[in-house]
Protein backbone atom coordinates (compact mmCIF):
# COMPACT_ATOMS: atom_id res chain seq x y z
CA UNK A 1 0.00 0.00 0.00
CA UNK A 2 1.28 3.40 -0.55
CA UNK A 3 0.51 6.36 2.30
CA UNK A 4 0.93 9.67 1.47
CA UNK A 5 2.23 11.72 4.78
CA UNK A 6 3.39 15.69 5.11
CA UNK A 7 3.10 18.23 7.13
CA UNK A 8 2.70 22.35 6.55
CA UNK A 9 4.04 24.62 9.69
CA UNK A 10 4.37 28.23 9.97
CA UNK A 11 5.35 29.94 12.33
CA UNK A 12 6.67 34.07 13.42
CA UNK A 13 9.78 34.98 15.23
CA UNK A 14 10.55 38.72 16.26
CA UNK A 15 14.28 38.45 14.77
CA UNK A 16 16.39 36.08 12.56
CA UNK A 17 16.10 32.89 14.80
CA UNK A 18 18.52 29.60 13.95
CA UNK A 19 16.46 26.11 14.42
CA UNK A 20 15.86 22.73 13.68
CA UNK A 21 13.31 20.44 12.78
CA UNK A 22 12.98 17.06 12.81
CA UNK A 23 10.21 15.92 10.88
CA UNK A 24 11.54 14.03 8.45
CA UNK A 25 10.81 10.25 7.55
CA UNK A 26 13.40 8.21 9.67
CA UNK A 27 16.48 6.97 7.62
CA UNK A 28 15.37 3.46 7.89
CA UNK A 29 12.25 3.78 5.84
CA UNK A 30 14.40 5.64 2.94
CA UNK A 31 14.10 2.57 0.53
CA UNK A 32 10.16 2.80 0.84
CA UNK A 33 10.29 6.43 -0.57
CA UNK A 34 8.83 6.35 -3.61
CA UNK A 35 8.24 9.75 -3.78
CA UNK A 36 9.62 12.64 -1.90
CA UNK A 37 9.63 16.47 -2.19
CA UNK A 38 12.20 18.62 -0.70
CA UNK A 39 11.92 20.40 2.01
CA UNK A 40 10.53 24.12 1.36
CA UNK A 41 10.39 27.37 3.06
CA UNK A 42 8.95 30.29 2.65
CA UNK A 43 10.72 32.70 2.79
CA UNK A 44 13.17 30.33 0.84
CA UNK A 45 16.40 30.06 3.08
CA UNK A 46 19.67 28.05 2.92
CA UNK A 47 19.04 24.64 4.78
CA UNK A 48 21.16 21.90 5.50
CA UNK A 49 20.86 18.34 6.52
CA UNK A 50 22.07 16.52 8.99
CA UNK A 51 21.70 13.31 11.35
CA UNK A 52 21.84 13.86 15.02
CA UNK A 53 23.10 10.75 17.57
CA UNK A 54 19.85 8.99 17.72
CA UNK A 55 20.47 8.46 13.60
CA UNK A 56 17.20 10.90 12.86
CA UNK A 57 17.13 13.37 9.88
CA UNK A 58 17.37 16.92 11.08
CA UNK A 59 17.32 20.05 8.92
CA UNK A 60 18.77 23.38 10.04
CA UNK A 61 17.58 26.78 8.88
CA UNK A 62 17.84 30.26 9.97
CA UNK A 63 14.12 31.56 9.90
CA UNK A 64 13.31 35.69 8.68
CA UNK A 65 12.04 37.86 11.11
CA UNK A 66 8.27 37.78 10.22
CA UNK A 67 6.13 34.81 9.38
CA UNK A 68 7.98 31.72 8.12
CA UNK A 69 6.77 28.10 6.38
CA UNK A 70 7.99 24.73 6.12
CA UNK A 71 6.79 22.40 3.91
CA UNK A 72 7.10 18.79 3.14
CA UNK A 73 5.21 15.79 1.53
CA UNK A 74 6.35 12.10 0.46
CA UNK A 75 4.74 9.08 -0.46
CA UNK A 76 6.05 5.96 1.27
CA UNK A 77 5.62 2.09 0.83
CA UNK A 78 3.67 0.48 3.65
CA UNK A 79 3.63 -3.00 3.82
CA UNK A 80 -0.42 -2.67 5.07
CA UNK A 81 -0.21 -4.96 7.67
CA UNK A 82 -0.94 -4.45 11.61
CA UNK A 83 2.05 -4.08 14.46
CA UNK A 84 4.37 -7.31 14.80
CA UNK A 85 2.81 -9.63 17.30
CA UNK A 86 5.28 -12.19 19.24
CA UNK A 87 3.72 -13.67 22.22
CA UNK A 88 6.99 -15.88 22.53
CA UNK A 89 9.26 -12.51 22.58
CA UNK A 90 11.22 -12.80 25.61
CA UNK A 91 13.50 -10.75 27.73
CA UNK A 92 17.02 -10.38 27.31
CA UNK A 93 19.11 -10.10 30.34
CA UNK A 94 20.57 -6.83 31.05
CA UNK A 95 24.13 -8.37 30.95
CA UNK A 96 23.37 -9.63 27.83
CA UNK A 97 22.00 -6.73 25.76
CA UNK A 98 23.90 -4.76 23.08
CA UNK A 99 25.47 -2.09 24.12
CA UNK A 100 23.38 0.23 22.05
CA UNK A 101 20.42 -0.77 24.36
CA UNK A 102 21.81 0.14 27.72
CA UNK A 103 20.78 3.42 27.49
CA UNK A 104 16.79 2.82 27.29
CA UNK A 105 17.24 1.28 30.43
CA UNK A 106 17.90 4.25 32.47
CA UNK A 107 15.64 7.32 33.67
CA UNK A 108 15.70 10.41 31.65
CA UNK A 109 13.70 14.22 31.67
CA UNK A 110 10.11 12.70 31.69
CA UNK A 111 10.93 9.54 32.42
CA UNK A 112 12.08 8.95 36.41
CA UNK A 113 12.52 5.17 36.83
CA UNK A 114 13.77 5.63 40.49
CA UNK A 115 10.68 7.32 41.64
CA UNK A 116 8.52 4.49 39.45
CA UNK A 117 10.38 1.37 40.23
CA UNK A 118 8.77 0.40 43.34
CA UNK A 119 5.39 0.72 41.98
CA UNK A 120 6.20 -0.84 38.78
CA UNK A 121 7.69 -3.88 40.67
CA UNK A 122 4.40 -4.22 42.73
CA UNK A 123 2.79 -3.94 39.81
CA UNK A 124 4.10 -5.94 36.95
CA UNK A 125 6.93 -8.12 39.26
CA UNK A 126 4.42 -11.23 38.97
CA UNK A 127 3.78 -10.79 34.91
CA UNK A 128 4.96 -13.29 33.20
CA UNK A 129 8.48 -11.81 31.67
CA UNK A 130 8.75 -10.87 27.84
CA UNK A 131 5.93 -9.88 25.64
CA UNK A 132 3.25 -10.52 28.40
CA UNK A 133 4.74 -8.29 31.04
CA UNK A 134 5.10 -5.01 28.53
CA UNK A 135 1.31 -5.72 27.10
CA UNK A 136 0.59 -5.86 30.70
CA UNK A 137 2.39 -2.01 31.18
CA UNK A 138 0.37 -0.83 28.68
CA UNK A 139 -2.83 -2.43 29.71
CA UNK A 140 -2.21 -0.29 32.74
CA UNK A 141 -1.30 2.67 31.22
CA UNK A 142 -3.63 2.56 28.86
CA UNK A 143 -6.52 2.41 31.93
CA UNK A 144 -4.86 4.40 33.94
CA UNK A 145 -5.24 7.98 31.83
CA UNK A 146 -7.45 9.36 29.97
CA UNK A 147 -6.67 10.68 26.29
CA UNK A 148 -7.49 14.63 25.57
CA UNK A 149 -5.94 16.93 23.68
CA UNK A 150 -6.98 19.23 26.58
CA UNK A 151 -4.80 17.78 28.98
CA UNK A 152 -1.27 19.24 27.19
CA UNK A 153 1.10 19.91 28.87
CA UNK A 154 5.07 19.82 27.76
CA UNK A 155 6.56 19.30 31.15
CA UNK A 156 4.22 16.38 32.25
CA UNK A 157 6.05 13.55 33.82
CA UNK A 158 5.82 10.37 33.79
CA UNK A 159 5.23 9.77 37.36
CA UNK A 160 3.05 13.29 37.02
CA UNK A 161 0.93 11.24 34.01
CA UNK A 162 0.61 8.41 36.74
CA UNK A 163 -0.57 10.98 39.61
CA UNK A 164 -2.41 13.58 37.45
CA UNK A 165 -4.65 10.39 35.40
CA UNK A 166 -4.51 12.58 32.31
CA UNK A 167 -2.38 13.03 29.06
CA UNK A 168 -2.26 13.12 25.51
CA UNK A 169 -0.10 10.69 23.51
CA UNK A 170 3.55 11.45 24.71
CA UNK A 171 2.27 11.09 28.34
CA UNK A 172 0.82 7.29 27.77
CA UNK A 173 4.34 6.99 25.78
CA UNK A 174 6.29 8.16 28.78
CA UNK A 175 4.75 6.23 31.87
CA UNK A 176 4.59 2.95 30.00
CA UNK A 177 8.38 3.83 28.89
CA UNK A 178 9.37 4.30 32.24
CA UNK A 179 7.92 1.06 33.66
CA UNK A 180 9.59 -0.57 30.89
CA UNK A 181 12.94 0.43 32.13
CA UNK A 182 11.92 -0.41 35.59
CA UNK A 183 11.43 -4.03 34.61
CA UNK A 184 15.22 -3.90 33.00
CA UNK A 185 13.31 -3.99 29.48
CA UNK A 186 15.10 -1.35 27.25
CA UNK A 187 12.34 1.28 25.90
CA UNK A 188 12.37 3.96 23.64
CA UNK A 189 10.41 7.21 22.68
CA UNK A 190 8.81 7.20 18.93
CA UNK A 191 7.09 9.66 17.05
CA UNK A 192 5.79 9.66 13.54
CA UNK A 193 2.82 9.48 11.01
CA UNK A 194 -0.17 7.47 11.59
CA UNK A 195 -2.94 7.74 9.92
CA UNK A 196 -6.32 6.46 10.57
CA UNK A 197 -6.17 3.15 8.26
CA UNK A 198 -8.24 0.36 9.23
CA UNK A 199 -10.11 2.15 11.75
CA UNK A 200 -12.91 4.56 12.63
CA UNK A 201 -11.72 8.05 10.96
CA UNK A 202 -10.91 10.27 14.13
CA UNK A 203 -13.02 13.90 13.13
CA UNK A 204 -10.20 15.55 15.70
CA UNK A 205 -7.46 17.46 13.40
CA UNK A 206 -4.49 15.10 12.49
CA UNK A 207 -1.50 15.61 14.26
CA UNK A 208 1.85 13.54 14.71
CA UNK A 209 1.74 10.44 16.97
CA UNK A 210 4.21 9.03 19.92
CA UNK A 211 4.32 5.64 20.80
CA UNK A 212 7.16 3.33 22.25
CA UNK A 213 9.12 0.73 20.87
CA UNK A 214 10.71 -2.16 23.56
CA UNK A 215 13.74 -4.25 23.02
CA UNK A 216 12.60 -8.30 23.38
CA UNK A 217 13.62 -11.34 21.77
CA UNK A 218 16.64 -9.54 19.78
CA UNK A 219 14.64 -6.91 18.00
CA UNK A 220 12.56 -3.67 18.83
CA UNK A 221 9.04 -4.05 18.77
CA UNK A 222 6.11 -0.90 18.24
CA UNK A 223 4.05 -0.33 21.52
CA UNK A 224 1.21 1.87 21.64
CA UNK A 225 -0.14 2.70 25.15
CA UNK A 226 -2.88 5.02 24.02
CA UNK A 227 -4.82 2.98 21.48
CA UNK A 228 -3.45 -0.35 22.70
CA UNK A 229 -4.40 -2.50 19.60
CA UNK A 230 -2.32 -3.22 16.69
CA UNK A 231 -2.38 -0.67 13.86
CA UNK A 232 -1.42 -0.22 10.24
CA UNK A 233 0.90 2.59 8.38
CA UNK A 234 3.00 3.34 11.83
CA UNK A 235 5.84 5.94 9.88
CA UNK A 236 9.13 6.62 12.07
CA UNK A 237 10.08 10.40 11.73
CA UNK A 238 12.36 10.09 15.09
CA UNK A 239 13.86 7.85 18.14
CA UNK A 240 14.98 8.82 21.74
CA UNK A 241 14.97 8.01 25.24
CA UNK A 242 11.99 10.61 25.45
CA UNK A 243 10.31 13.54 23.80
CA UNK A 244 13.02 15.65 25.22
CA UNK A 245 15.67 14.17 22.45
CA UNK A 246 12.96 14.34 19.71
CA UNK A 247 11.27 18.05 19.29
CA UNK A 248 9.65 18.67 16.11
CA UNK A 249 11.07 21.76 16.12
CA UNK A 250 14.00 23.43 18.18
CA UNK A 251 14.02 27.02 18.20
CA UNK A 252 17.07 29.12 19.81
CA UNK A 253 15.21 32.09 20.05
CA UNK A 254 10.93 33.19 21.28
CA UNK A 255 8.59 31.41 18.37
CA UNK A 256 5.06 31.59 18.00
CA UNK A 257 3.16 28.66 16.04
CA UNK A 258 0.82 29.91 14.08
CA UNK A 259 -0.53 27.06 12.03
CA UNK A 260 0.10 23.40 11.93
CA UNK A 261 -1.59 21.01 9.28
CA UNK A 262 -0.35 16.99 9.12
CA UNK A 263 -1.44 14.48 6.59
CA UNK A 264 -1.04 10.80 6.70
CA UNK A 265 -3.68 9.05 4.18
CA UNK A 266 -3.34 6.00 2.25
CA UNK A 267 -3.50 6.83 -1.41
CA UNK A 268 -3.62 4.53 -4.79
CA UNK A 269 -1.25 3.90 -7.04
CA UNK A 270 -2.38 6.00 -9.70
CA UNK A 271 -1.09 8.85 -6.87
CA UNK A 272 2.84 7.93 -7.99
CA UNK A 273 1.88 9.27 -11.63
CA UNK A 274 0.91 12.95 -10.42
CA UNK A 275 1.55 14.02 -6.98
CA UNK A 276 -0.42 16.59 -5.65
CA UNK A 277 -1.34 17.59 -1.49
CA UNK A 278 -4.29 16.22 -0.76
CA UNK A 279 -7.54 18.75 0.26
CA UNK A 280 -6.61 20.42 3.37
CA UNK A 281 -7.76 19.61 6.23
CA UNK A 282 -8.32 21.24 9.26
CA UNK A 283 -5.23 23.02 10.79
CA UNK A 284 -4.33 21.75 14.89
CA UNK A 285 -6.19 24.49 16.72
CA UNK A 286 -4.37 26.78 18.49
CA UNK A 287 -5.49 28.15 22.52
CA UNK A 288 -7.91 26.94 24.41
CA UNK A 289 -10.70 25.37 23.65
CA UNK A 290 -9.35 22.48 22.07
CA UNK A 291 -5.45 23.16 23.06
CA UNK A 292 -2.91 22.51 20.61
CA UNK A 293 -1.06 19.14 20.95
CA UNK A 294 1.90 21.34 20.70
CA UNK A 295 2.68 23.35 23.73
CA UNK A 296 4.89 26.80 22.67
CA UNK A 297 5.31 27.53 26.38
CA UNK A 298 8.14 26.22 27.29
CA UNK A 299 11.49 28.25 28.12
CA UNK A 300 14.08 27.08 25.76
CA UNK A 301 12.00 27.28 22.69
CA UNK A 302 11.71 23.97 22.16
CA UNK A 303 8.04 22.65 20.39
CA UNK A 304 7.79 19.52 21.27
CA UNK A 305 5.86 16.37 20.30
CA UNK A 306 2.68 16.03 22.97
Amino acid sequence: MLIRVGYHMTIAVPRPTHLYTMMNVHPERAVDLKWQKVAETSPDVPRRAFIDHHGNSCLRMVAPPGEFSITQEAIVADSGRPDDIAPEAGEVRPEHLPDECLRYLTGSRYCETDLLWGLAWRLFGSTEPGWARVQAICDYVHQRLAFSYGYARSTRTAIEAHEERVGVCRDFAHLAIAFCRCMNIPARYVNGYLGDIGVEPDPSPMDFSAWFEAYLGGRWYAFDARHNTPRIGRIVVARGRDAMDVPLLHSFGPHQLESFHVWADEVPATALAAPARPKARPPVRLGPPGRSPLDLGSRDGVLRLM
